[in-house]
């Protein structure tokens, strides 16, 4: 039953990002298994691991990300210690390391002043692009989405996710999946 958000315009779940423990054992799984299409990869900055994302259908995605040195799954280590853009993205294989809501491109900023206006502690507005560190100053072609993160109550990593163009897996799908034999735990 849609009763209507009347602070923002939330359209759904933008994507899910779990972390998993070996990227080709996942693309096996949730391709090859379950038929979703791997629409976008990217291999992270600095070593930091990979992030690809499927289409799970309604314009939705499901993503996740490989770290070769994410901790093993331990109750309670459910989410990055802060926000990404203060240097935190770790969270342990089996975690949800966020949720993402997909929101209107040209809203995303009045979002932001509306939750900061609201006392929450919101990190800067990240144009995510295929860069060496992944985001650039401004937007361009090759922003693919826009987003901010923040917290819930209980420490979960909340973002509003824009998607600024359409993603084409011929052109952004070009990493090979890390296995678990990369980590370095």
């Amino acid at each position: 039953m849609d009763r209507g958000n009347t602070e923002f315009e939330l359209r759904g779940i933008n994507h899910l990002a779990l972390v998993c423990r070996d990227m080709k054992a996942t693309v096996d799984f949730y391709s090859g298994v379950l038929g979703m299409p791997l629409i976008k990869t990217i291999e992270l900055p600095m070593g930091w691991g990979q992030h690809f994302f499927f289409d799970c259908g309604g314009g939705n995605a499901l993503a996740f990300f490989w770290f070769p040195d994410a901790p093993e799954p331990v109750p309670g280590v459910s989410a990055p210690k802060n926000l990404p853009d203060r240097g935190e993205l770790l969270s342990a294989v089996g975690s949800m390391n966020h949720v993402a809501f997909d929101v209107p491109p040209e809203r995303i900023e009045e979002y932001r002043d509306r939750l900061i206006a609201k006392g929450v502690d919101v990190g800067v507005l990240l144009n995510h692009d295929d860069s060496e560190f992944g985001v650039a100053k401004e937007v361009h072609d090759g922003v693919f989405v826009r987003s901010l993160y923040f917290k819930d109550p209980d420490g979960i990593l909340v973002e509003f996710a824009a998607w600024t163009r359409g993603l084409d897996p011929g052109t952004d799908v070009r990493h090979e999946p890390k296995t678990a034999a990369d980590r370095t735990v």
